[in-house]
């Protein structure tokens, strides 16, 4: 498939897909702001800059687009037909990172929960957030 748009045009798109602050990432913030949980977002001083903190819960949420975290069966992670090299070197750079940052995270005694993208579709979302509160409230509990 020929790409519609000129590399320039392309590379512009790109650009302006947003790191912080994206529509998964909200869904999960109102809904657990809802319940009653407070967070902070992309503390610094953690590995990874994980998307929600919740300190008290010694917990991290990672919401994670399936296409930008290489999200393994997943209909929504398709390999770019143009510039191959590039796309794989960049999203198994992404994966190895994440892996890096969990792996310390758990060292220093942190609970990780990881949100796919595609876990947050309308059809998912309600069983998704469920399964979110349930594990928060055992951390919660454990506490």
């Amino acid at each position: 498939m020929v790409d519609i748009f000129t590399k320039e045009k392309r590379s512009e798109v790109m650009r302006s897909i947003k790191s912080k602050d994206t529509r998964p990432e909200m869904i999960v913030r109102k809904f657990i702001y809802a319940q009653g949980f407070r967070y902070r977002l992309h503390q610094k001083s953690l590995i990874g800059k994980p998307d929600i903190v919740l300190k008290y819960l010694k917990t991290v949420i990672n919401i994670h687009g399936c296409f930008w975290h290489g999200h393994k069966n997943c209909k929504f992670y398709k390999m770019p037909k143009s510039n191959i090299a590039y796309w794989k070197q960049k999203i198994s750079n992404n994966i190895l990172r994440d892996k890096i940052a969990q792996k310390t995270l758990r060292k220093e005694g942190w609970n990780i929960i990881t949100i796919w993208e595609c876990s947050l579709k309308p059809s998912k979302r309600t069983r998704t957030l469920s399964l979110l509160l349930k594990k928060l409230e055992k951390y919660k509990a454990e506490k």
